[in-house]
């Protein structure tokens, strides 16, 4: 019976000495996200339109024709960097159904059409949030130009 009560003791003790993780607040994050988009836009002069999402995009050239929706599968040649400018991404020629990417695009894509090219300002929650991706650091705001070469529904 004592040694179950050391081992009882030794956990115990064991799981109250661990660091407790940083708390996330997600409200903060959106918050310091939208700051953070807003001074980039700004400082480069972009004109760039708010989704009610909390995505801002810039659309460069609109292209022409239908445009894609939520179950589209696009062709699209693609950069994508970090405010700093750290490149993290390029593709070309890439098809993908828009639902196996990240709601940044999901909701950016469709502002465009065939032949258009789009700016996207995703804020993190809309990226890959509070998880190291790669090369990309937690709750990192990103930035996508994409060009998009056709799609089908």
């Amino acid at each position: 019976m004592k040694k179950y009560l050391l081992l009882f003791t030794i956990c115990a003790i064991s799981f109250s000495s661990c660091k407790k993780g940083d708390s996330f607040n997600a409200a903060a994050q959106a918050a310091a996200d939208d700051a953070s988009i807003q001074a980039y836009i700004k400082a480069n002069n972009i004109t760039a339109t708010k989704d009610p999402s909390g995505l801002y995009y810039e659309v460069v050239t609109p292209g022409t024709g239908d445009y894609p929706n939520a179950n589209s599968t696009i062709t699209v040649n693609s950069s994508g960097k970090l405010l700093n400018g750290t490149v993290f991404d390029t593709e070309s020629g890439l098809t993908i159904a828009l639902t196996n990417v990240i709601k940044g695009w999901q909701i950016g894509v469709p502002h465009i059409n065939t032949g258009g090219r789009i700016v996207l300002f995703i804020p993190s929650a809309l990226g890959y949030g509070n998880e190291v991706t790669g090369g990309i650091p937690k709750n990192s705001v990103l930035i996508f130009t994409i060009d998009l070469l056709g799609f089908t529904n």
